[in-house]
């Protein structure tokens, strides 16, 4: 069936049993635009703050458990001593990767926390969406989290907070010149 340039179908034809060159011809219409509760929705270009702060601090929750149970799953290996049971050691590696994933994820977890809610709170008040936002959160982030270190510390961490942060939204906005989504 053949469409002109400004009627596109609704419905897309989906056959999951293509490619096994199998007799069912069972099909399925799948809409071919994303299906929404409410259309306001559609418009919506960002995330909300809740939803903003729910992302970073489960995404930074799950990669700092990840990274911290690799590295605590590394310690365990490393601090087995010989003579010891098969058992003992894979208790030892267990116990060494969830206490460190679970700490190094905690801490990662309150650093997105933070990051979240200060990038929400200067995007509020700047009343603009760009590079600057994440810039000034990261800053803000590092200085927070290791305020309690003295001036200098904070000092260092807001800096390289705000260096990270501005890295990773340049990658970001430069991802969707060149990759649409």
């Amino acid at each position: 069936m053949a469409y002109s340039s400004s009627e596109q179908p609704k419905y897309r034809q989906y056959h999951p049993y293509q490619d096994l060159q199998v007799p069912i011809q069972n099909l399925y219409n799948l809409p071919t635009s994303p299906e929404l509760v409410f259309s306001e929705e559609a418009t919506k270009e960002r995330r909300s703050w809740s939803e903003n702060l729910t992302f970073y601090t489960g995404c930074g929750y799950l990669g700092g458990a990840i990274v911290g149970g690799a590295k605590g799953s590394v310690e365990g290996i490393r601090t087995a001593e010989s003579g010891e049971s098969l058992k003992l050691r894979v208790n030892r590696v267990l116990n060494c990767s969830g206490h460190a994933g679970r700490r190094f994820g905690n801490s990662v977890g309150v650093v997105g926390l933070i990051f979240a809610g200060m990038e929400s709170g200067i995007m509020h008040l700047r009343d603009s969406d760009d590079v600057l936002n994440s810039v000034l959160a990261g800053l803000g982030t590092g200085a927070v989290y290791r305020a309690a270190g003295g001036v200098r510390s904070a000092a260092i961490a807001g800096v390289i907070g705000g260096i990270a942060a501005g890295a990773a939204s340049a990658g970001k906005f430069a991802m969707k010149r060149y990759i649409p989504i």
